[in-house]
């Protein structure tokens, strides 16, 4: 009957060691003394972040912009028609 006692061993040891880490790890403190002072290296800081449009005007305003960038870079690599005028 030995058998029973360690089946409740084990229970409580696969029980109770998920809880305690995330007890540990989910702390306040651990995460204020362990996370945030890395999380720079990882991650760009926040300004520099691509933030994408929330609202239609804005999103309008992007859509535009990137429309103009795209025509320019097309006019730019495309031939001129001055050179081909002088063949």
């Amino acid at each position: 009957m030995a058998g029973g006692n360690l089946e409740i061993f084990k229970f409580g040891v696969y029980l109770f060691i998920p809880i305690l880490t995330m007890f540990h790890f989910a702390s306040p403190e651990w995460y204020n003394e362990h996370v945030l002072p890395t999380r720079d290296r990882f991650w760009p800081p926040e300004h520099k972040t691509n933030k994408p449009p929330t609202n239609p005007r804005d999103l309008q305003a992007e859509l535009a912009r990137l429309r103009a960038e795209r025509l320019a870079r097309r006019a730019k690599h495309s031939p001129d028609s001055e050179s081909a005028s002088d063949r």
